[in-house]
């Protein structure tokens, strides 16, 4: 009964995907929506995008040279490990999982209290195709989610060299060595593509727990809950999948 559920769940999904692009708002509308969506969800995270990523990466820094006991092991290796966490994990997928709980319970909140006051249910009195009118400028918004990520990627290494460097456990041009040693260029395309996907999830999973909910205010505050949960899981399992066909 369970297994059945969920694939319920995913039918339902799928289908709302195809219905986000029948029937097109105006576009004099759909113009104001998509600034406001990209002012909610990708400016307002870069605070807290650059904050963690910036002390993550000294940490990763601190933690690799705290490590590096040998002396015969070179010291070039710790600005080589920050380069390789931030840009192939810590960027793309741990700053999504972070950005399911910020972005996602925001999607989700707001559009099931627009369900639970019947807004939604106005909308289509008008005649509105809603899931087009809420969900695609979130779509379109979050095509500028891999930028959030760029940021991230600098400020991480940023972090990175500054913890090696100023924490005296190497010098500026061992951990620069460290970036440019065995530098593979498709690896930021791989984390680029994730990125793209990720913010594909965050922009359709929450609205789908928001906009389907059913109840009233306590509800709305569960469906964030489990619209995290669930963004956080796809998340994982297309992270694994993409890194099995890109990497392998």
């Amino acid at each position: 009964m369970m297994l059945l559920r969920y694939l319920s769940q995913i039918g339902k999904y799928f289908l709302m995907l195809k219905e986000v692009f029948n029937k097109p708002t105006k576009w004099t509308a759909m113009r104001k929506l998509i600034f406001k969506e990209v002012d909610d969800l990708i400016i307002d995270s870069l605070g807290i995008v650059a904050f963690i990523s910036f002390f993550v990466g000294g940490v990763v820094s601190i933690q690799t040279a705290l490590n590096l006991t040998n002396p015969l092991i070179p010291k070039y290796l710790i600005g080589f490990a920050t380069r390789q966490s931030v840009i192939l994990e810590f960027a793309p997928t741990f700053i999504s999982i972070i950005m399911a709980g910020k972005m996602g319970s925001f999607i989700t909140s707001s559009i099931g209290t627009m369900r639970v006051t019947e807004q939604i249910d106005a909308l289509e009195v008008m005649g509105v195709n809603s899931l087009n009118y809420l969900v695609f400028p979130k779509i379109i918004a979050l095509l500028l989610y891999p930028f959030i990520i760029g940021i991230s990627m600098f400020l991480g290494i940023l972090g990175g060299w500054v913890a090696a460097v100023y924490g005296g456990f190497g010098s500026s041009g061992d951990f620069i060595q460290g970036l440019q040693q065995e530098f593979i260029p498709f690896h930021v395309a791989y984390a680029f593509i994730k990125t793209f996907i990720f913010g594909m999830l965050l922009a359709t999973i929450p609205s789908f727990h928001g906009f389907y909910m059913k109840g009233g205010a306590l509800e709305v505050g569960k469906a964030s809950t489990v619209s995290f949960v669930w963004t956080s899981v796809t998340i994982i399992l297309v992270n694994y999948i993409l890194t099995q066909l890109l990497l392998t």
